[in-house]
């Protein structure tokens, strides 16, 4: 039985879901890529739950939030250090399979790796240095996670190009199961070993584990792929159009980094106000309430294809009725998720351990902030493949500057209820404008409980 037919037997929302990966034969290829990558998402959902609840019963709350905030550190600046190029790489190298453009493929894979490494590199320089100059106001428990933190910029920021090349070529498996599965086990088993043989159980040992689990995962992809690609398109000249890619990569970095900092500047906030033991409680409340996002990651994987498909068709009704199908698929299924992890907040938190259940009350304020944004479902990928890229940026920078701005105002207020409240409203923010901008622009009203051809059917009396 496949993981659909499972979902279509015992869950009522997996009929639905199913129907959405299933919708139109035309993009067989992305559908199979979306339900491979939300298999692997969900599997390392699992690995990732599991090994923060080891991580932080080894290092106790204190050493464990100064991990954290230190590697979302990583993970935030090593991937905007690409400036794009992560996502342009999709964007160009399959028209260049289209007509075989053999010199374009290999000077886009390798001016890509070449770029992302060196930007990395001169963050990481340009971090060095800030600790060096800086080092006596930041607090010493910092200092050594984050000068071990700068050296694993350039191969995060190298793993996202591979990424986004294995992506391009539908390699789904080896795209996403280094970073997702491979390197969260890598780090686990790189922090128990080095405890077993006496190091001790602190955010910097974790960090070197994390260091050395990174550069292995990232190594490893970099062989496989390269041998991949050199077997696909053969070994030869390179031909280099920086410019062109640069141009479209710019944008690209734009939106997604302004999504990416909205997603995890509340943990960066929080770190910045609160002591470590308190960015740990926040952390783990928000990492169990993100599984009700899974739901969300799902429909959005599903719906991004056949939304491209559809937008080329003359009549934009059936596109504006999908586009109502994938918000009511994406809030109906992410209310009982949310519901069941509720329920199950405080023994889930307490395997963190005991003072990990202050975090309760936070998880329902975040899942209020979860909920009002599957209410209109993937409506910034309706936007992005209808062409308004632009627009979408613009809502990203209104609820980023509200999230932070709540944030460092709520914060030394109200403390994690703050910084909670601050990400909840921010997504709220998020959510309406969305719908707003969706509305006005294609005349989609793109809701859980509206009708999405009002606007539409209200026009044709007109």
């Amino acid at each position: 039985m496949t993981i659909l037919e499972a979902a279509e037997r015992w869950l009522p929302a997996g009929q639905g879901l199913a129907r959405l990966f299933r919708a139109g034969d035309d993009v067989s290829r992305a559908q199979r890529m979306a339900l491979i990558a939300f298999a692997i998402r969900v599997v390392s959902a699992g690995i990732a739950f599991v090994s923060q609840i080891i991580l932080a019963r080894t290092m106790g709350e204190f050493e464990y939030g100064i991990f954290v905030f230190v590697w979302v550190l990583v993970i935030l600046f090593g991937n905007l250090s690409c400036l794009g190029f992560h996502t342009a790489v999709i964007r160009f190298l399959p028209q260049y399979q289209a007509v075989n453009a053999h010199e374009e493929i290999r000077g886009l894979t390798q001016t890509a790796r070449i770029f992302a490494m060196s930007s990395a590199s001169v963050l990481a320089t340009i971090g060095v240095l800030t600790l060096h100059v800086f080092g006596g106001h930041i607090e010493d428990y910092y200092l050594i996670p984050l000068f071990i933190a700068a050296f694993a910029l350039p191969m995060i920021a190298l793993g996202d190009v591979l990424d986004g090349t294995a992506r391009a070529n539908s390699w789904a498996v080896t795209a996403l199961s280094p970073t997702y599965i491979v390197r969260p086990l890598l780090i686990l088993a790189f922090m128990l070993g080095a405890v077993s043989l006496g190091a001790e159980r602190s955010a910097t040992t974790a960090m070197q584990a994390a260091l050395l689990a990174t550069y292995v995962t990232t190594i490893g992809q970099f062989l496989t792929i390269d041998r991949r690609l050199t077997t696909r398109f053969d070994k030869g000249a390179r031909q280099i159009d920086f410019f062109t890619w640069f141009k479209v990569a710019i944008p690209i970095f734009l939106i997604e980094g302004f999504g990416f900092l909205l997603t995890n500047s509340d943990v960066v906030v929080v770190g910045f106000y609160l002591p470590p033991d308190q960015v740990a409680i926040y952390f783990a409340a928000a990492k169990t309430m993100a599984l009700v996002q899974f739901v969300y990651f799902a429909v959005k994987a599903a719906a991004t294809p056949r939304f491209s498909a559809m937008m080329a068709e003359d009549d934009i009704r059936p596109l504006a009725s999908f586009a109502g199908t994938a918000a009511r698929w994406s809030f109906w299924p992410s209310l009982l998720v949310g519901l069941i992890v509720l329920a199950l907040g405080q023994p889930l938190l307490s395997l963190f351990g005991p003072a990990f259940t202050a975090g309760y009350g936070l998880m329902a304020i975040l899942f209020a902030g979860s909920l009002a944004k599957s209410l209109v479902g993937p409506g910034e990928m309706l936007l992005t493949m209808a062409g308004k890229q632009k627009i979408c940026i613009w809502v990203y920078v209104v609820a980023l500057l509200t999230n932070i701005t709540l944030n460092v105002t709520l914060i030394p207020l109200y403390g994690l209820t703050g910084a909670a409240v601050a990400t909840a409203t921010a997504t709220l923010v998020e959510a309406v404008l969305l719908h707003l901008v969706v509305r006005r622009a294609l005349g989609i009203v793109m809701f859980a409980f509206a009708d999405p051809l009002s606007l539409l059917n209200k026009t044709r009396k007109t």
